[in-house]
């Protein structure tokens, strides 16, 4: 895998014996049918597919059996996430990041280089960082990189066997009917919706639990802290609309509304912070514990 000036990791495509092609265009046109011919050659002419010791290839290149090229993917446009990440701790096992509103952690969709792991490629050179659990891109707060990929499982089970602590804080109602239940554990199954973007309760076996605290009451606001059992798709945000508390500035519930992808109302991120996170270190056996300095209000 190479990355580019931009931090931008590439693809691996292999040439197969079994094919025959004119040139290489052809091949990519042929393999790649949903990628538009003009695509492909606009990614040649800007340099972005190359031999694995990263010379670059012409579309009218022969077709060369059983080898492999790296191929980096191209943005026409992409919308621009003017907040800035802050990395709060680094060793030679794990980086910890504060995240910003709006950015994605990892590529999807429309960005590629407005996300946290890319940003922090290029920032450090260590072309190696994984996130090992990951927060919505309109949540905020804290997000856990692994450094070496042979250590990466280590920490990926310490998720997997809930034995990480992981706090978070919202901006939602006051509720003066929920003020008598709380604190409170608050069990539900969710399960996704008809819509990919929302998740739904539903009657059954519960499968997630979060444990809910009033910390400040600022009426008609209220600061809530909210500690994960589970670790479910929107759980937070899914289960403050189910006690009709939704969380202040979501998008998603109750009413899903449509991203305006490249005119984002960045003055009303959703008001949910990934805060704290706490586990065992399985590779230096040290305790370790992390608190956001990013702000909701």
């Amino acid at each position: 895998m190479k990355v580019n000036s931009e931090g931008i990791s590439s693809s691996r495509v292999y040439l197969p014996a079994g094919q025959s092609h004119t040139n290489l265009l052809e091949f990519f046109v042929a393999n790649f049918p949903h990628i538009e011919a003009s695509e492909w050659q606009a990614r040649f002419t800007e340099g972005l597919i190359m031999t694995l010791d990263g010379h670059v290839v012409s579309p009218a290149d022969p077709y060369q059996v059983n080898i492999h090229l790296l191929y980096f993917r191209r943005l026409n446009r992409e919308p621009e996430i003017p907040f800035e990440e802050v990395i709060l701790f680094q060793d030679d096992h794990i980086l910890v990041a504060d995240k910003p509103h709006f950015l994605p952690v990892t590529p999807s969709g429309l960005y590629l280089h407005q996300t946290l792991l890319n940003r922090l490629k290029k920032k450090t050179g260590i072309q190696t960082l994984s996130p090992i659990h990951r927060i919505d891109r309109d949540t905020a707060g804290l997000v856990v990189f692994s450094v070496n990929p042979k250590e990466r499982a280590q920490y990926q089970n310490l998720f997997r066997d809930r034995a990480v602590q992981k706090i978070y804080e919202a901006i939602a109602p006051y509720s003066e009917a929920l003020q008598k239940n709380l604190p409170m554990t608050y069990r539900s199954r969710i399960e996704e919706s008809e819509h990919f973007l929302q998740m739904q309760e539903v009657s059954g076996e519960p499968n997630s639990d979060t444990y809910i605290e009033l910390i400040e009451d600022t009426r008609p606001w209220a600061r809530y802290r909210l500690s994960p059992g589970s670790g479910k798709k929107h759980q937070l945000r899914c289960h403050l609309n189910a006690l009709n508390i939704p969380i202040k500035n979501d998008q998603i519930y109750p009413i899903l509304t449509p991203y305006q992808e490249y005119d984002l109302d960045l003055s009303k991120p959703l008001q949910l912070l990934a805060k704290e996170i706490a586990f065992h270190d399985p590779i230096t056996h040290q305790s370790r514990a992390f608190i956001s300095q990013m702000k909701i209000a």
